[in-house]
């Protein structure tokens, strides 16, 4: 079809959905190789692939709160605003289909869209995805860096003896945040968001063994548990307000939408609603589970992380807890590629994107296929090393990432999906006008929990006395 901003190819023929098991081509570049690497014109990315990556974008630590903020509301409001919080997230990664649709064939972006519809804002949006995504990169070095003393310790005691400490250097987080930067250097350098699917796939793995150990540790609770508190269907408590957040942003994940729409193969709007669907319902589901067994087992004892209420004397939860570090491990180089991409855009804002035409190759995808090897491997090592330095030597980066989280986290999942896709179709006549109007209340939403939020955290930074988990 012919659009009004450029030429977009038309939507491929279905394929047969067996043929979503075939097998992806391998990394076709070296990770910092001279020269950008031709990506098929019909993308190359499966449905599972995209699924899981997508879906191991969402998941990360906060899933971990998910039991107290059931228990500050009980079990049916928790259940509520859970589901309620994953199909406002959804319909905002729908409408970031739809915008994606509009632009030039498998180029989409942020700049992309914003190039089409606000593009003399387009680099403050690209600028606030970019602080947002590098804040929460730096937030994973730092949970790791503090977990891993108490995982290796509580390894280390349960497969010799509680006597026997383990040595000095491994319970140096520091030294931990060290060696696995050897491992998240490459994986952050990887050119396409489907080249992380297998990393992906064991990040879920670990998801899947915290539920497993929330649904066994409740039907047959392990020695030296803590007793199990009052449960309730309907319990609102003062702590609502502060696990609130914690839910809606739970499912931020579009930073990563458009690259997932230029690498789906076939990416049709059936086929891309599947992705969507999957990934949102699956980590809704993940997130029920663990918020209502582990509030049944701890009651309105639950603490803010789940698997530290649960003994660390047998290797069973040993490796849960060595689970969730493997999980925010494998999540980093998802924050890391939207943050290069937006970078690129932010210090080369004079670009203007061309559409291609139907019969041109496309090059990385994930960049629109102009970054460079040079700007590819400068931009990297410049997020590594700045995210590592500040985790090296920063113990605590909560009230600051409450910032970024409430203000960039909101602006990617609520915000400008609503105010892209509106402005693209506020005069298109073969746009439903509820779909229009849904748009419209995505972005109001949005700026209620701007303002929720932040007021949320400038209360708690003139009150630092009160203790919570703002957004």
């Amino acid at each position: 079809m012919v659009h009004e901003y450029g030429t977009v190819k038309p939507v491929a023929t279905e394929h047969d959905l067996a043929g979503d098991r075939e097998v992806c081509s391998t990394e076709d570049s070296a990770l910092l190789e001279s020269g950008s690497a031709t990506v098929p014109k019909d993308g190359h990315a499966t449905i599972f692939s995209s699924v899981c990556n997508l879906a191991n974008t969402i998941l990360g630590s906060g899933m971990l709160t998910f039991p107290l903020a059931m228990a500050s509301a009980g079990v049916i409001p928790g259940i509520i605003t859970c589901v309620f919080s994953g199909t406002v997230g959804g319909f905002g990664l729908y409408l970031l289909t739809q915008c994606a649709r509009r632009t030039p064939h498998r180029r989409s972006s942020f700049f992309a869209v914003a190039q089409l519809t606000f593009p003399q804002a387009a680099v403050f949006f690209d600028a606030a995805i970019a602080i947002k995504c590098f804040g929460v990169s730096i937030g994973y070095l730092i949970i790791i860096k503090s977990l891993m003393p108490n995982v290796v310790a509580s390894l280390y005691h349960d497969l010799t003896s509680p006597s026997t400490n383990p040595p000095e250097w491994a319970l140096s987080g520091s030294t931990w945040l060290f060696l696995f930067m050897i491992v998240l250097a490459p994986l952050a350098s990887l050119r396409r968001l489907d080249s992380l699917r297998h990393t992906s796939y064991i990040a879920l793995f670990s998801a899947a063994y915290l539920v497993v150990i929330v649904i066994r540790c409740y039907f047959k609770p392990l020695e030296g548990t803590v007793p199990r508190g009052d449960v309730h269907l309907v319990h609102f408590t003062s702590s609502f307000v502060t696990t609130w957040p914690v839910q809606v942003f739970a499912f931020t994940c579009g930073q990563n939408m458009f690259p997932i729409f230029n690498e789906l193969k076939t990416n049709s709007d059936r086929r891309l609603n599947i992705v969507v669907g999957s990934s949102i319902g699956g980590a809704v589901l993940i997130y029920e589970v663990i918020a209502v067994f582990g509030y049944l087992t701890f009651g309105s004892n639950v603490g803010a992380n789940i698997i530290a209420m649960y003994p660390s004397t047998s290797v069973f939860i040993a490796v849960g807890q060595l689970a969730i570090v493997v999980l925010i491990l494998f999540s980093y180089p998802l924050q890391v590629q939207p943050c290069r991409t937006c970078l690129d855009k932010i210090f080369h804002s004079q670009q203007v994107y061309k559409p291609v035409g139907e019969n041109e190759a496309v090059e990385d995808d994930e960049v629109g296929g102009d970054m460079s090897a040079v700007k590819h491997a400068v931009l990297t090592a410049a997020i590594v090393a700045c995210g590592f330095a500040i985790a090296y030597y920063v113990d605590n980066l909560q009230m600051v990432l409450s910032f970024v989280g409430s203000t960039g986290s909101t602006t990617i999942s609520f915000i400008l999906p609503g105010l892209f896709f509106w402005k693209l179709t506020k005069d298109d006549p073969t746009v439903s006008r509820v779909l229009n109007r849904g748009a419209i209340a995505l972005v109001a939403y949005g700026c209620f929990v701007v303002v929720f939020c932040l007021g949320f955290n400038i209360y708690h930074v003139m009150h630092p006395s009160r203790d919570g988990t703002g957004g």
